[in-house]
């Protein structure tokens, strides 16, 4: 019976030898599999986004182009992942050329150099790569949704393509590559922990600008432009909530304390921009709607997005906050000024964007500030001030710019604001053939 019950213990302790190498083995690869399994589910979330996106500026036109704006979304997961993957990394994420207005590495094209590559994090580079390539796709969505209703489907598909290259790229390489300028600009670089100059700043000047360059819709503002389902809308603005968490809490690339209060900070702005919307929308109007309720979550999950890394959730409810104030006060300015925003793209997110990367100087962590002054040998509030609204800045300005140009480009190509004929009959029927719902009235 003993030597029944040793070979038994024998037995064991081997099966444990065994699990024990096999762990260690995978140890040695230098793969963090807890950050990796957080990485892959936040790439998941973010690409969540981009259908979460089409749903709620699907709601918000009128029936006759709820496809055509969707696809606007969907187009872009196509278009802007078999960029990223060509070139898109490499311009992003290599080292400096061309005085470093963007990044090369050959190893990066067709990400044919990065097979088994794990990095630093202990984070495949594939999985780095695939995030990252998920918010190359949803920022030229975002700007769609100030030109919706009247582009050609085609020429909108140049216009991403190039706003992608010569856009994007280089901005995401300056804020976010390592030796990015303001990457490195003052102690500890220009703050934007995941995307409110490079996303939301960039896609909501350019949709400013490309409103403006294309002109109102036929009929704006005297006809009347009912949404077409906010359901869909609110639905929309669910899952943009939820897959802002893989946006900012996988922008930390770990699975740890830093996750942890990007999380939380995401979740208190939210919930902090859309409880003031109701609130300005109850004593502005007399009503708190549905559609102000969705665009607080917006307004507060884009002024956090710079600042999920750096704030603590004080600091992320007054950023909510803000938000949500500034913008509800943009977009009554824009209704005075007449311009055509169709979904508010500059509104919330170029606004929101701005509000955030600037106002979080103010709320930024003691042991961040000094961790900077001890880098730098002193450095103030004041000084990390100055950073952020240079890199807004420039942001603001290239993003312009270039914008402008890629927009008579297109324009005078392919055609990018859409004939009268065409636009009248909508985009579902002028540029797909379909309709998105069966209904006869289709205004």
């Amino acid at each position: 019976m003993k030597k029944a019950y040793s070979r038994k213990f024998l037995l064991v302790v081997l099966l444990m030898l065994i699990s024990a190498s096999t762990v260690f083995a995978a140890e040695g690869n230098g793969i963090d599999s807890g950050a990796t399994a957080w990485m892959l589910t936040s790439t998941a979330l973010v690409l969540l986004m981009i259908p979460g996106l089409a749903m709620f500026y699907g709601g918000l036109v009128r029936t006759k182009n709820v496809l055509g704006t969707m696809m606007h979304s969907f187009a872009a997961m196509g278009v802007m992942s078999v960029l990223w993957i060509i070139v898109g990394y490499s311009m992003c994420f290599g080292p400096n050329v061309l005085g470093g207005w963007f990044g090369w590495k050959k190893e990066y094209l067709l990400l044919s150099g990065i097979d088994d590559v794990i990095m630093g994090s202990g984070v495949p580079e594939y999985v780095f790569s695939m995030f990252q390539g998920k918010f190359a796709i949803i920022t030229p969505a975002l700007i769609a949704g100030a030109f919706a209703e009247r582009v050609t489907f085609r020429g909108y598909l140049l216009f991403i393509a190039l706003w992608g290259l010569l856009v994007y790229n280089p901005l995401c390489h300056w804020v976010w590559a390592s030796d990015g300028f303001l990457y490195n600009m003052g102690a500890a670089g220009a703050i934007d922990f995941a995307g409110g100059t490079v996303v939301h700043i960039s896609a909501g000047v350019s949709g400013l600008v490309a409103a403006l360059y294309l002109g109102a819709r036929r009929g704006y503002p005297n006809t009347s432009m009912p949404p077409s389902n906010l359901v869909m809308t609110m639905i929309g603005a669910g899952l943009l909530w939820v897959g802002w968490f893989g946006f900012n809490a996988g922008s930390s690339i770990s699975s740890g304390l830093a996750t942890a209060q990007a999380l939380t900070a995401t979740q208190t702005a939210a919930a902090s921009g859309a409880l003031v919307w109701l609130i300005i929308e109850g004593i502005h109007q007399g009503k708190s709607t549905a559609l102000g309720f969705a665009s607080g979550i917006l307004a507060g999950l884009v002024a956090v997005t710079p600042a999920a890394g750096v704030v603590q959730p004080a600091g992320a409810l007054a950023l909510g906050a803000s938000a949500s104030i500034i913008c509800y006060l943009a977009i009554i300015l824009k209704n005075k000024l007449g311009y055509d925003d169709s979904l508010d793209a500059f509104g919330v997110h170029g606004v929101g964007g701005i509000v955030g990367a600037i106002l979080l100087t103010f709320f930024i962590r003691d042991s961040w500030m000094a961790n900077a002054a001890s880098a730098a040998g002193g450095w103030t509030i004041l000084q990390q001030l100055g950073v952020q609204a240079a890199a807004v800045s420039i942001a603001i300005v290239y993003a312009a710019v270039l914008t402008f140009i890629l927009l008579i480009i297109v324009n005078k190509t392919l055609g990018l604001r859409a004939p009268a004929d065409k636009e009248s009959a909508g985009l579902d029927s002028a540029f797909h053939g379909e309709h998105g719902y069966g209904m006869l009235n289709l205004s």
